[in-house]
């Protein structure tokens, strides 16, 4: 079925994401060990567990830059656009423009959007979507729902991706200080305000897709207006290994540059140096590439 995030038999902590998500999840790099423990490929050698499925052998003349980014980012950001069904002349709005968000804005585009929405706050960020073309809302200081709706004569996007996931930092004060009491007594894991107004702005019959990381629970989701408005919530870890040969196809085609969103070189020996700059947001760092 290409579902091999779901894999059943990769992840040797199977138990321990049966106990959190009802049913285990697959194995997968540098994750947790609720996907397997296994170490991160952000180091000079890693072992590729099942190599015959998990590698792609690179025949052609790209270079390594071009072709990197197909072991994750670019399949996932694609995935999110695929998830939408999208059709020629939707309008895709994105929460998130870091790498996996412009790599979904890119992919919605190469899939027949014809209006992509960039939504963020860090203007370096913005600014990178709008070098493509695409509409950019900084939610900073503009009322994002209110924006989306003025954008699409009332109606709302076709088409929502959630790229930010878990983590987000942003919503109306009284819910994220709520949200916050909530994680302090764990009773909530996840600040789901993005999911949230995403559902809340998408268009009745629309389509939510979520690719950014939720990881246990969260609370306050507008179940009514996800059932009583016909929305379809699409969502899951990428599917690595069905989007890599396609994917490839489309950087020989030059349909999608990957290599577009690198901002910084770095030997691996300044990884901590990378990391450092991508978390505080320094430098108009939105991707480090380390090289061994």
């Amino acid at each position: 079925a290409e579902l091999y995030s779901c894999c059943e038999n990769t992840n040797p902590n199977a138990g321990i994401s049966e106990k959190m998500f009802g049913h285990p999840t697959c194995g997968i790099y540098g994750y947790s060990h609720l996907t397997g423990g296994f170490a991160g490929g952000q180091a000079e050698y890693a072992r590729v567990v099942l190599a015959d499925a998990n590698a792609l052998k690179i025949e052609s003349d790209l270079t390594d830059e071009q072709v990197l980014f197909l072991s994750d980012i670019l399949p996932t950001g694609y995935m999110g656009a695929d998830m939408c069904d999208i059709k020629d002349g939707d309008t895709v709005a994105v929460w998130g423009a870091g790498p996996v968000g412009q790599f979904a804005m890119d992919s919605a585009r190469v899939l027949g959007a014809e209006k992509v929405i960039a939504i963020d706050k860090e203007t370096y960020r913005l600014d990178m979507a709008a070098a493509q073309g695409y509409t950019t809302i900084n939610f900073e200081n503009t009322d994002v729902r209110s924006a989306l709706l003025e954008l699409t004569g009332g109606r709302g996007p076709d088409k929502c991706i959630d790229a930010v996931g878990l983590e987000a930092t942003h919503g109306a004060s009284h819910v994220h200080l709520y949200d916050r009491a909530k994680q302090a007594v764990r009773s909530e894991t996840d600040r789901p305000h993005v999911l949230r107004q995403a559902i809340m702005s998408c268009r009745s019959g629309g389509v939510v897709s979520v690719i950014g990381v939720y990881g246990g629970l969260i609370d306050k989701f507008p179940a009514g207006a996800w059932m009583n408005r016909s929305l379809t919530l699409r969502t899951g870890q990428c599917h690595v290994q069905k989007y890599m040969r396609p994917l490839l196809d489309m950087i020989e085609q030059g349909k999608i540059d990957p290599t577009r969103i690198i901002t910084h070189r770095l030997p691996l020996t300044d990884a901590p140096t990378g990391y450092d700059l991508f978390k505080n947001k320094q430098d108009h760092c939105e991707k480090v590439v380390l090289t061994p």
